[in-house]
């Protein structure tokens, strides 16, 4: 039975909303999630975990299930290019199984320093463990459909029905959050429509695609070349991305339709058949589903919040998936929003902080999707020529060409420390200016600082922990100078004695919040009180 009345009332049961309802339902705060799926996603869906997102994962205790998913361990994540899969590998960028990065990451400094480095693991599995732990902490109920909602002033009422078409129930919450997808109702009920770019045309990732989930039992013992993560095809005829999902015999295959395909008329022979055109060789191809999708989208809604009504995810922000920032993205939302709401409803905070959710995150969205569309352009606007797949002297400088071209194009999409790192929330009231100007942002490089605004400096403590670790759920005082035994009651102080770490954060005292964002920094303990005040409303 669904409960009458709840704190939070959260529409969709994705990443976003799960990743909510975790941050909600840790801070005691009632949370109901429903979604009118059965489940959660059967198909893969998305397949990159950023180093950031997997840091967010750590800081809820649950990062290292996430790394056991997926790919085996000693599986390489590599991105490699093909004319087909099963013929000329045109160029690869290496990159570090999941057993390799738990061994790398302690070792590493400079853009990449992090408690975490990216996973490849599809979204399905993903979902799998953000549900099971929200479950501990708050009422999730998949198979139920939100039909309409009313902000009124004090208090938001909905209406849910099961999809089975059973008896309607009335839930009153104090906040509705809309994580429902692209086609989000809520989103639609408050009248908040996309801006941004749609119908973009590409070769490739530029109008309608085709997705197969399959099983291809014999492909690591027919294709020729090392396994990568993702495979990437790049001939005339059928040109594809298809990552390995278990690193045995499952595949997310996509495709573009070409002008005289029509989707309705694709069986599962002929998804198959399309599978096997990019391989190279006609191997048993299992369709496990299929389904269309668009690409060539780089939208951010219009509002992210409005009274007592919230959006997130891909209801707020539609992305093309290259460069893997959709799902990523998504997951900061929640990050962001539910420290604040958790904030307001305990008094912790006044009420205008919530205004800062969309002051801080929908800037970062119009940045992803750009980045996501710079990505697409790059891969979907180079073509392959008539004769790449030639076994002749024009074949061979062809290949030797888009071999050149793609392994640029793959470092500057799988090598993005700046993207992933580099978001930051300048000009946000919930962030106190010390007057200094952060380094500038480049995608494929980052420069750590503790410029309030941005994610704070990693570092590997002598002993091997890592700074995140000592970081508080709520709020941290880093403290590198004598401090307080006590600031406030959520507040958990860090002392650190280390000149280096010190000469890193260019202060005394540097104020962390809960979603791990340095708020403020400063040289004395009672102004990083005076600041939290300030920052709280």
């Amino acid at each position: 039975m669904l409960p009458e009345q709840t704190q939070v009332l959260i529409v969709g049961g994705g990443p976003c909303g799960l990743m909510l309802a975790n941050e909600l339902g840790r801070r005691g705060i009632a949370t109901v999630v429903l979604d009118q799926k059965p489940g959660t996603a059967f198909n893969p869906q998305a397949n990159a975990t950023q180093a950031r997102t997997m840091e967010l994962y750590r800081r809820l205790g649950f990062a290292d299930e996430i790394r056991a998913l997926g790919l085996p361990t000693d599986f390489p994540t590599d991105i490699a290019y093909f004319t087909r899969f099963a013929r000329h590998e045109l160029a690869r960028f290496r990159l570090p199984s999941a057993r390799e990065a738990r061994q790398m990451v302690s070792t590493l400094s400079g853009s990449w320093s992090a408690a975490e480095l990216p996973h490849r693991v599809a979204q399905k599995y993903v979902e799998q463990v953000l549900r099971r732990h929200a479950e501990r902490v708050a009422a999730v109920h998949y198979g139920w459909r939100v039909t309409c909602f009313a902000d009124k002033g004090d208090h938001v009422e909905a209406q849910a029905e099961p999809v089975n078409g059973d008896r309607p129930v009335a839930i009153r919450a104090a906040y509705l959050i809309g994580a429902d997808g692209a086609r989000s109702l809520v989103r639609q009920a408050m009248g908040w429509r996309y801006s941004g770019e749609t119908g973009v045309v590409r070769d490739f990732v530029g109008g309608r695609m085709y997705a197969v989930y399959c099983r291809v039992p014999q492909f690591y013992r027919a294709v020729p070349h090392a396994p990568a993560w993702m495979n990437v095809s790049f001939n005339p005829e059928r040109r594809s991305f298809m990552p390995a999902i278990d690193g045995k015999s499952e595949f997310a295959f996509h495709t573009q339709l070409k002008p005289h395909e029509h989707e309705e008329r694709i069986d599962e022979r002929a998804a198959a058949a399309m599978v096997q055109q990019a391989i190279g060789a006609a191997l048993e191809v299992e369709v496990l589903a299929r389904d269309t999708w668009t690409a060539g989208h780089a939208l951010v809604a219009e509002r992210y919040a409005e009274g007592r009504v919230f959006i997130g995810g891909d209801a707020a922000h539609l992305f093309t998936p290259t460069g893997g920032l959709g799902y990523n993205t998504a997951v900061e939302d929640a990050v962001n929003l539910g420290w604040k709401l958790a904030a307001v409803l305990k008094r912790r905070a006044a009420p205008r902080l919530l205004e800062t959710y969309e002051i801080e995150r929908r800037p970062l969205a119009v940045r992803n999707t750009t980045y996501a569309k710079r990505f697409a352009d790059s891969l979907g606007n180079f073509q392959p020529v008539a004769e790449i797949e030639d076994d002749t002297p024009a074949g061979a400088g062809a290949r030797k060409l888009a071999g050149e071209y793609l392994a640029a194009h793959g470092r500057a999409e799988f090598n993005i420390p700046g993207i992933t790192f580099g978001g930051r929330y300048d000009g946000s009231p919930a962030i106190m200016t010390d007057g200094t100007t952060p380094p500038p942002e480049t995608a494929n490089s980052y420069t750590p600082t503790a410029c309030p605004g941005g994610r704070p400096p990693h570092y590997w403590l002598p002993d091997g922990t890592s700074l995140y670790d000592l970081f508080g759920f709520e709020w941290t005082l880093l403290s590198f100078a004598d401090s307080p035994r006590e600031l406030a009651p959520d507040v958990k102080i860090v002392n650190v004695h280390d000149l280096a770490l010190r000469e890193l954060y260019g202060a005394d005292f540097a104020l962390i919040r809960p979603d791990q964002i340095v708020a403020w920094r400063g040289e004395s303990a009672p102004a990083a009180l005076q600041a939290l005040e300030t920052l709280r409303g």
